[in-house]
Parts: C-alpha cells; structure tokens; sequence
C-alpha cells in the first residue's frame, strides 16, 4: 500500500461513568493503559491510546465520564471531556445495554447537536441482556439523535470490537502517521504508573475512598548496575480516617495494593520493580486549585 493512502485521525470516546469506556480502549489497543474500576469517575485526564495498522493509525481519547460536576476536580473532568468533543474527526457514544436510557444520556446527546463530526452509537455490554432487547434501545436512541453507525459490542469480552475498529477506520481520512508504529499512548510512564496504583486502590477499597483519592508517583530511577527500578508512590487522601482505611491493619491493605500494582508495573516496564508507597492526608484537595495543578489536573489540558 502506498503512503498516499495510509489514513489516520483522532476518535473520542464519551458517555456516562462507568459504561466500559476504558475497557473499550485496552481492548483496541490489547495493553493496559486506561485504569478500569467498577466504581464511578475512574478516568480523571484524558488518555490517549493509539492503534496502529500497515495502513492507518487511529488515536483514541477516553475521556472522564459526563456528569454534573460537585467540586473543583468535577469542573476539570467536565470541561475536559466536552473540549474533546470539538476536537476529534469521530465520536463514539457508549452506552451500558444493561442500564439503557439515563438523564447522563440526554445531557451528553444535548452537547453532541452542536458537533459536526460523525458519531457512533455504541451499545456496550451486549453480552448482559438478550439480543431482543437490542432493537427496541437501538430505535430509542436514533430517534433521539442522528448517528452515523450502531454498534453493539461486549468490551470486555472482545465481542465485535474488531468489526467496530473496522467501521472507524473506514470513517477516517487520508492522513500521516502522528505516533511510531509501537507507541500505545502519548502519557509518561510515570502517569500511567500512578493510574495503575489508584485503580488497585478504588478495587480494595469502601465506598467513600474512591473520589478523593490520588496518586503521584515521586520518583522513578533504574537501580545503577540492576535491572530493577525503584518507584517512590504517594497516595493522596482528604481525611485521616480515609489513610487508615487505605494502610488497614498492620499494613495489611497497603501491601496488597502494592503486590497487585506492581505486577501490572513490572509487565508495563518489562522490568522487576521495587515500590514504596506513602499515604498523605490533604484536605479538600479537590476544591484547591493548586492541589489539582500539583497533582496533574492542569487547566491547560482542555
């Protein structure tokens, strides 16, 4: 194939939290660089992953769940993941088969009127519900939006993925290579490293945990003369009661934190890891604007 007809572009992926969006994405890409949670509001920054083919490159955008924002750290996540919006050349809608029809959904279909690029209505976890219950949601949303396709997929299975995949790129123009061919996504590592604690910390934690944690990875250097790297990770909480829950007992949770993260680290780097986690209380740190920029939430990123 000749260069002149290698195509590429840029693809966001929205819809309501926890729909399976970056499921979706680890599956297109076949490597963890979205944090999946069953918890709500797992992705905070934009994570870019990029599919490379001999003939097309497709940069994906999973952005933070729409939702009505409660603090400083919500008006980030919302403005980021509506900025996506005007700046893609395809959209993809998820929505939970299970769950159908939610206010989330007309919230972000009132915000898709005002985009000129195509959209995919993209129907996840088909494989929870029966296939007849299929076509009635499918007629709900089309008359409630003008889609370019509809595709029914189980991201967590892999289901019909490749057929979706297939339709975005015959949707994408003309167009360069933007990454090389083995790049998955334009984070530092260091980000993704942090992203691989917090999603171990919202699996092993309660209820209240989740929103008000984050994570930042100090320091990241190769053993001199080994190949092992040494990781200094802080977690960030709000209150003193929520550092306890996250240590537990004799440092019982911590650790387990720690194993789990660190396997999925080691397979990230292709090399042994040797990690340090500390837990720090910061209260409010969501509603601190300087908190948020220290800690990644950067205003210029939208």
């Amino acid at each position: 194939m000749s260069k002149e007809e290698f195509k590429s572009g840029f693809v966001s992926i929205v819809g309501r939290p926890n729909v399976g969006k970056s499921t979706l994405l680890n599956q297109v890409i076949g490597q963890k660089i979205a944090i999946m949670s069953d918890k709500a509001q797992t992705t905070r920054n934009k994570v870019q992953g990029v599919y490379t083919s001999n003939d097309s490159q497709v940069v994906f955008i999973d952005t933070p769940g729409i939702h009505k924002p409660k603090h400083k750290l919500g008006d980030f996540m919302i403005k980021m993941a509506q900025s996506s919006l005007n700046e893609v050349d395809l959209i993809l809608f998820v929505i939970n088969a299970e769950e159908g029809y939610g206010a989330g959904d007309q919230y972000i279909i009132e915000r898709l009127q005002n985009v000129e690029s195509p959209v995919f209505l993209v129907i996840n976890k088909i494989d929870q519900v029966h296939p007849d219950e299929l076509f009635p949601l499918i007629d709900f949303y089309k008359d409630k939006y003008s889609f370019a396709e509809v595709v029914p997929i189980s991201a967590l299975q892999g289901n019909n993925v490749n057929t979706l995949l297939d339709q975005v790129i015959a949707y994408m123009e003309e167009g360069p290579q933007y990454y090389p061919s083995d790049h998955v996504t334009d984070h530092p590592e260091r980000f993704i490293v942090s992203e691989l604690v917090r999603e171990k910390v919202l699996h092993l934690t309660r209820e209240e945990i989740p929103h008000s944690v984050t994570v930042v990875t100090e320091q990241m250097k190769q053993r001199e003369g080994s190949d092992v790297i040494d990781i200094h990770v802080t977690v960030v909480v709000e209150r003193s009661s929520q550092k306890g829950i996250i240590i537990g007992k004799q440092g019982k949770l911590l650790k387990e934190i720690g194993k789990r993260a660190r396997k999925d680290i080691e397979a990230l780097l292709g090399s042994r890891v040797y990690m340090e986690i500390w837990v720090k209380v910061v209260k409010d740190w969501r509603n601190k604007t300087t908190s948020l920029r220290d800690y990644g939430y950067k205003e210029d990123d939208y």
